[in-house]
């Protein structure tokens, strides 16, 4: 078979709704994570949204290095979630809902946070602003999030979850 009727495929196999909403919304992600860094200096991510919201009401050091730039934390974290939540009413027809027990939601997102701490910072924080602004750093980590990602999903499914 010829290689591009094969990438063809394997794009239609992989996005059998196409692929422009991705490229869409790849676009905005980028266009936002460089707004934010024109006219903040400082990398978009929601992985220091914790800490900078407990800036509010915590005068610890920890988190009074986050007050000057808590607002716009808070917003792009609520804008993160309010996008998804209209997505899913818009294009869905209604809410997420999922079977998924309510502790193990609770286990993973803070096993999430733990590592987005001990990561320094979340997968698309180093994704999209890590590797777009070529950190090689952030790009061993996005290999290893994806290296890790694929072998627990191979494991879980091995063993029928």
């Amino acid at each position: 078979m010829v290689p591009e009727l094969v990438a063809l495929q394997v794009a239609a196999d992989l996005f059998p709704n196409g692929i422009g909403r991705y490229a869409v919304g790849g676009l905005l992600v980028g266009l936002g994570a460089a707004v934010i860094y024109v006219g903040t200096g400082i990398s978009a991510g929601a992985s220091t949204f914790l800490e900078s919201t407990l800036s509010y009401v915590s005068g610890q050091s920890r988190f009074r290095q986050y007050v000057a730039s808590r607002d716009w934390r808070l917003v792009f974290t609520l804008g993160i979630v309010l996008g998804a939540a209209v997505y899913a009413v818009v294009y869905q027809g209604g809410a997420w809902t999922t079977e998924v027990a309510w502790w193990r939601l609770l286990a993973g997102g803070v096993l999430v946070g733990v590592g987005t701490r001990v990561g320094k910072g979340c997968t698309s924080g180093h994704g999209v602003c890590g590797v777009g602004s070529a950190s090689k750093t952030s790009l061993a980590g996005v290999l290893a999030f994806l290296a890790t990602a694929i072998l627990t999903a191979q494991v879980v499914a091995a063993l029928g979850g």
